[in-house]
């Protein structure tokens, strides 16, 4: 018997695109075995697993131009872009409540990947029921350097899942997934270039070597990923979506109509692959 993946790609705000792509799949009763999220792939594709529709696009229009939500007033007073407080508590307790009832008792497998900032390699974690443990895993896995505090657990560091493992499509295929839809936020072409930032992250993160080697050599990793997961889909072997042109939106996007347009875009590449994609999870 088959098992169903579901890979989902970070990219901050372009993750509005992913939004549109996992609410037209929950509206369609698309259903998968297992998922892994990374970055906002992570944050933002949890909520396929306890089955809300809509939540995503909802809170971030709403708390979008929130000051503890992505401004550099929070990164100078608590040293995150994204409040600790406000973004994994506040709101999945109070504000806009996660259905972590709902969460807990859906038996698909919900893989989170964060970069561990001694050894420069993705780590990753089985969530159970979207408690504290799992969301400080969310947190890690979209905690960007630079802009972000490491966050421990269990008396280890971590940061961005996205700097060791952009897209961990072996990782799902390694635990036998072997029907794969990978949702990206970047149009098919895109390749990441050198930044050129080898002396800065060096220099900001020279405690940690492994994890400067990670983010120096990222841009080799994701596009040697991109090679590689075309292939698979062109061969049929998986099945992609992405966005049909480059998103355009900012990593911390506060225009509601900004985040509207890409969640959008993300449920018309959906909406228009559905039977394709009923039918490769269904051979």
């Amino acid at each position: 018997m088959h098992k169903k993946g579901l890979i989902l790609e970070g990219g901050a705000m372009r993750g509005m695109f992913t939004a549109g792509v996992i609410d037209v799949f929950m509206e369609n009763n698309i259903e998968f075995d297992g998922a892994v999220g990374i970055s906002a792939g992570a944050t933002f594709g949890c909520n396929i697993k306890s089955k809300q529709p809509g939540r995503v696009v909802r809170y971030n229009k709403k708390y979008c131009k929130d000051p503890r939500y992505g401004t550099l007033r929070s990164l100078i007073r608590t040293g995150d872009l994204y409040e600790n407080e406000f973004c994994y508590h506040e709101l999945p307790d109070k504000l806009d409540a996660i259905d972590r009832e709902t969460f807990k008792n859906n038996p698909m497998e919900f893989y989170i990947g964060a970069t561990d900032i001694r050894t420069g390699l993705c780590v990753f974690h089985l969530c159970s029921d979207c408690g504290s443990t799992d969301i400080e895993w969310m947190r890690a896995s979209a905690s960007m350097p630079f802009v972000s505090k490491p966050v421990e657990i269990d008396g280890r560091l971590y940061l961005d899942g996205a700097i060791a493992d952009s897209v961990p499509y072996r990782f799902m295929e390694e635990r036998g997934y072997d029907r794969n839809v990978i949702v990206l936020t970047q149009a098919r072409g895109y390749r990441k270039k050198d930044r050129h930032m080898s002396f800065l992250i060096n220099r900001i993160y020279k405690d940690y070597p492994a994890l400067a080697k990670a983010y120096n050599d990222r841009h080799k990793m994701y596009n040697r990923q991109m090679e590689e997961i075309y292939e698979r889909a062109d061969c049929g072997a998986s099945i992609v979506i992405s966005p049909p042109y480059n998103p355009n939106i900012s990593r911390t996007e506060k225009d509601p109509y900004e985040l509207e347009r890409v969640y959008q875009m993300g449920r018309k590449e959906a909406s228009k692959r559905l039977d394709e994609v009923k039918a490769f999870l269904n051979e």
